[in-house]
C-alpha cells in the first residue's frame, strides 16, 4: 500500500478514488444503454462515448493507484468527461428503449 503522509494526500488519494467511481459508473451506464438510444436523443455515438468513458476510467484508475497525479490534466478531463456524460448524456438516454410499461402502478 501506501503511506499517507499528510491531510493533504488522503484528500487527493479520496478525491482519485471518487473520480474513478464516477467513471466506472458512467461507464457501466454506457455499456448497458443500448446504441439506438443514443442516436433518437441526438448525442455522440454509442461507441464514441465508450471511448471517452474508457479513457477516462483509465486515467481515473491511473491516479487512484497514485501513477499519475491527481491534479493532472488527464485526470481532470476524465472527470469532466465522465460529468458530461452523467450530466447530459444519461438522462436523455435513460427512458429511450424501455417501451410503453413504465406506468403509475408498474408494468403490466
Amino acid at each position: 500500500m501506501f503511506e499517507v503522509h499528510g491531510v493533504l494526500d488522503l484528500i487527493f488519494w479520496l478525491l482519485a478514488v471518487a473520480a474513478l467511481v464516477m467513471c466506472v459508473w458512467a461507464l457501466v451506464h454506457a455499456v448497458a444503454t443500448p446504441a439506438r438510444a443514443f442516436a433518437v436523443a441526438g448525442k455522440l455515438s454509442k461507441q464514441l462515448w465508450l471511448l471517452i468513458l474508457g479513457f477516462a476510467t483509465l486515467f481515473a484508475f491511473a491516479a487512484a493507484v497514485r501513477y499519475l497525479s491527481v491534479l493532472s490534466i488527464f485526470t481532470i478531463a476524465s472527470v469532466i468527461g465522465s460529468g458530461i456524460y452523467l450530466a447530459d448524456v444519461k438522462p436523455a438516454v435513460k427512458d429511450i428503449g424501455k417501451g410503453g410499461n413504465s406506468g403509475p402502478y408498474g408494468p403490466w
